[in-house]
């Protein structure tokens, strides 16, 4: 995939399409160490906090990919054209702790340009993070009653900020300033 550096603060997405209709793989862990998982992830956000660009990505506390974002201090998000979407289904529903899902995709794990966690070869848009700051969801902070339907298990996300280091994607993904 051809990609061009973008600053962060020259990265322009239109966020809700990006989010609800392509989806991201979050990614967290280590790739020289090969100690790693990824999971889809169809919330979330970008925008800027503390006068820094941002990335803010919700897992919850049951997912394997929780462990990993808890350990480590950076995650990317990568985002891909629809014809990967078979596989991001599939890393969105089996576990990374049943085995190597990514092995089971089309996917090329490889090193990110500055975080430790992984990027895909294939992706569009990569997105790398360090985390700057966490908090889980407390449910008598809910303001509209149908949240509280997203959770029949009670298992709350947990979110994280991300400083967004770096960016690169296809020239789409450039502000037209």
């Amino acid at each position: 995939m051809e990609r061009v550096d973008i600053q962060p603060l020259s990265f322009a997405a239109k966020v809700h399409d990006v989010w609800y209709n392509k989806w991201f793989l979050l990614t967290s862990g280590n790739f020289k160490k090969s100690h790693y998982n990824t999971m889809t992830v169809a919330w979330g956000y970008f925008g800027i906090m503390w006068s820094k660009p941002m990335a803010m990505v919700v897992v919850r506390p049951t997912r394997f990919t929780f462990e990993f974002m808890e350990q480590y201090d950076t995650f990317t998000l990568t985002a891909f054209d629809k014809k990967y979407k078979k596989d991001l289904n599939l890393l969105g529903t089996k576990s990374g702790r049943d085995g190597d899902k990514i092995s089971e995709t089309q996917l090329t794990i490889v090193p990110s340009t500055i975080v430790q966690a992984p990027s895909f070869d294939e992706a569009e848009l990569i997105i790398e993070c360090k985390k700057t700051y966490w908090d889980d969801f407390k449910p008598e902070h809910f303001l509209d009653p149908e949240i509280h339907k997203k959770y029949p298990l009670k298992d709350y996300h947990r979110m994280y900020f991300g400083e967004v280091l770096a960016v690169q994607g296809k020239k789409q993904y450039v502000s037209g300033d």
